[in-house]
């Protein structure tokens, strides 16, 4: 058997994570600023593409599901990589080409944003599978808060550098510039996968008795899995709380409680500040803590928990006035909020192992497509239903309060969800142990 991955390997793999950002960060971030600023664009249409990016990876299980199929991982990985790249690519070629010929270009974007879509979604759901795989169980919280802190370093670096490297701008200078971000990511990736996978890990090939390999059936008998559904329920429910947010903290500082621009933005620096503090605390105390400190669904709760009620103050500050502590509050906000994600990514990679072995693209596919949409509408949301409470609400402050409620709501549901999840997992491990009892009794005939 294959030892697991020491630190180093889990850092290996996180480079892909660090690819990925690179590219999504130069499509959705500068790419999107070029259409509205440069090109005088309305901000509709990045808008629909970013949409259209998250939109595809609802086909995530049907990536998950090629790679049980054909057994290895690895092909899955690159090959999304490569998709990803030509779609980073293609959208800076069109990008250009909206400047000259509007209507070619914006086709040309959309089928790039959704090759996008797929790139992520093939290679990001098989990297967790490889992780899950290859990475020791004490380690998976660790192991799920460096890649994510490596994906965020992706955005970080990439954004600066290619700001420098995009002036004095020109739509040609974007199109090498991304060519060149595209072709690094890909060839990074490559490096980082190569022979982690390991001889003999395929899985459909080692079994004895043929599977029918028709996706219909496969998403049929994990969606059947009750541990499966409620846990893609439970992240779907968590994700639209956790990314409602996004879109109306800065507007919500800046009309509450009269925050510049640039001290809304700090704001924001300061709930990402809070969500690398939430994750590394998780990191930190699940691999050096005992069994109860270190204890992922009481992780996944009280994060949800803690959100819940960051959240629930967010929503009586709008009626406190300038001497409420917001910044504190937007800190605690992060600090749940990241405590939560590293606990779910980390329960993914834990309990995607149980079940049918054949069925792990698909089980971890599933989980990401709930993910990824969850996070797109999210947004969407958030922003149409404070639009909506400001004509329903008699202020401004009253809209946001019962935005931030309504999300804090969410968070209690995801928290019961959560406990649900841990339930059956409990009894599910109950049953095996029973299961093997009885195999390791002696037979009285």
């Amino acid at each position: 058997m294959t030892a697991p991955l020491g630190w180093l390997g889990i850092m290996r793999l996180g480079l892909v994570q660090t690819a990925i950002g690179a590219i999504v960060v130069l499509t959705t971030s500068t790419i999107n600023r070029v259409m509205v600023v440069e090109l005088a664009l309305p901000a509709i249409l990045p808008g629909l593409l970013v949409a259209l990016h998250y939109a595809v990876q609802i086909l995530r299980p049907r990536w998950g599901h090629g790679s049980d199929v054909g057994g290895r991982l690895t092909p899955w990985i690159i090959g999304g990589m490569a998709v990803l790249a030509l779609g980073g690519f293609g959208a800076a070629a069109a990008t250009a080409l909206m400047e000259t010929a509007f209507w070619p270009g914006v086709l040309l974007a959309a089928a790039s944003f959704a090759a996008i879509g797929m790139g992520v979604g093939a290679s990001g759901t098989c990297l967790l599978i490889l992780l899950s795989r290859r990475v020791a169980d004490a380690r998976r919280p660790a192991a799920a808060t460096v890649v994510w802190v490596m994906m965020i370093a992706g955005f970080i670096v990439t954004a600066g550098l290619v700001g420098h490297a995009l002036d004095p701008f020109s739509t040609g200078r974007l199109v090498a510039v991304s060519g060149l971000v595209s072709a690094l990511a890909l060839a990074i990736t490559v490096l980082a996968v190569r022979g982690v996978e390991g001889e003999g890990a395929a899985v459909v090939s080692d079994r004895a008795a043929p599977v029918d390999t028709s996706f219909r059936v496969a998403l049929r008998e994990v969606w059947d899995e009750p541990q499966a559904r409620l846990f893609a329920i439970f992240i779907f429910v968590s994700m639209i709380a956790y990314s409602a947010q996004d879109l109306i903290l800065e507007p919500f500082a800046g009309t509450v409680f009269g925050f510049t621009p640039g001290e809304s933005t700090r704001l924001a620096g300061v709930q990402n500040g809070g969500v690398l503090a939430g994750m590394v605390l998780v990191a930190v105390v699940t691999t050096l803590g005992g069994s109860r400190a270190g204890s992922l669904r009481l992780w996944a709760v009280g994060g949800c928990l803690a959100s819940a009620l960051a959240l629930a103050g967010l929503a009586m500050s709008a009626f406190a006035g300038p001497g409420f502590p917001l910044r504190g509050t937007v800190f605690a906000l992060g600090l749940a909020n990241g405590a939560y994600a590293v606990a779910a990514i980390g329960s993914m990679m834990r309990l995607v192992g149980q079940g049918k072995p054949e069925r792990q693209g698909v089980r971890m596919g599933l989980w990401g497509a709930a993910q990824g949409v969850a996070f797109g509408l999210g947004g969407l949301c958030g922003a149409a239903a404070t639009d909506l409470a400001r004509h329903l609400a008699a202020t401004p402050a009253a809209a946001y309060a019962a935005v931030f409620a309504a999300e804090a709501l969410l968070f209690v549901v995801a928290a019961g969800l959560a406990l649900a999840v841990a339930r059956q997992a409990t009894e599910r491990d109950r049953r095996a142990r029973k299961d093997t009892d009885g195999l390791l009794l002696p037979n009285p005939g």
